[in-house]
């Protein structure tokens, strides 16, 4: 048996609204939108709205889908997390180490620039 849509006809799709996809994805009707507009996620752009089929939400799902890396175990201990090298300078730097930095110099306000170029007077 042919299941019927609210209108009757057995081969038109259900097309979901934002707000309906985003509950079923279980994020914002916002962001739903946001992906339409930039194109990242299939949709049918209908009476300047955006709707979703079944099959869309299907799509998006494993558009966004993240699987688990192939990687074979290791029988040795996981190496503790590094700090990212700024980190590592900023903490280098309070800790009494010696290292020559040039020391940073602030440049003068644009207005202060501004005021002397306009005093200034051709001699």
């Amino acid at each position: 048996m042919t299941k019927r849509t609210p209108h009757g006809d057995p081969t038109l799709p259900r097309l979901f609204g934002p707000e309906e996809l985003a509950r079923a994805l279980g994020c914002s009707a916002w962001w739903v939108r946001d992906r339409a507009r930039r194109r990242l996620i299939p949709f049918v752009y209908v009476g300047g709205a955006y709707r979703f089929t079944a099959d869309h939400l299907a799509e998006i799902i494993r558009i966004h889908e993240e699987r688990p890396a192939t990687a074979a175990p290791s029988t040795e201990a996981p190496a503790p997390p590094r700090k990212p090298a700024s980190v590592q300078a900023r903490s280098a730097g309070r800790s009494g180490t010696s290292e020559s930095r040039p020391r940073l110099v602030a440049r003068p306000p644009r207005r202060l620039l501004n005021a002397q170029a306009r005093y200034e007077t051709a001699a």
